[in-house]
């Protein structure tokens, strides 16, 4: 039984570094005034009949802080790359000079740094709802084990233990978004 509970542990321990992680993968895509190129990630090109990422089709490169430079390993995908970065609406205005597409990033303005922020608040807000339902799950998971035959003593320790842990990932939640927040604000 006590083995049970630590794995009812590990569970909700992994569950809640899973929503941290998908957090800081979602940070990664919002486009803060210097050149970036994980912000292609989720822009689509129809590559053979297929949707794929755009940095699967071609080399993404960042020359300096405000130039990336696309060059897609099929040239015939230029015209639909620079089409799908247009509507991803990403604030960029690709040029091609039919070898490579050349994108300069424009700085951000302050609506628009203040917006990014806000969502970025609102994923963080997400993560938490996340981080709360592991942790309300492997509470009422113990709970149940009590009826079972789990000392009571035993689950307290191991709902001790899930707490600390829900602290520990709310804690590292604030520090990635103060990070992101501090990079988002400066100029």
């Amino acid at each position: 039984m006590i083995e049970k509970s630590k794995e009812v542990i590990a569970k909700s321990k992994t569950k809640m570094g899973e929503a941290v992680a998908h957090l800081e993968e979602e940070l990664k895509n919002y486009r803060v005034g210097k050149a970036n190129p994980a912000v292609f990630n989720n822009v689509m090109v129809s590559y053979y009949g297929n949707m794929t990422p755009v940095p699967q089709t071609a080399s993404i490169t960042t020359p300096d802080a405000k130039t990336i430079i696309i060059q897609p390993w099929d040239k015939s995908l230029i015209h639909a790359i620079e089409k799908a970065i247009m509507d991803a609406n990403l604030g960029f205005t690709p040029q091609n000079n039919g070898e490579s597409i050349r994108i300069n990033v424009p700085a951000l303005t302050e609506e628009r740094r203040k917006d990014l922020v806000k969502k970025a608040r609102t994923e963080g807000e997400n993560t938490r709802v996340s981080i709360r339902s592991a942790r309300r799950d492997a509470i009422e998971t113990l709970k149940k084990m009590i009826k079972e035959g789990l000392p009571e003593d035993v689950e307290k320790d191991a709902e001790a233990e899930v707490q600390k842990d829900t602290d520990n990932f709310n804690k590292k939640v604030d520090d990635i978004l103060a990070a992101k927040e501090k990079e988002i604000m400066t100029v």
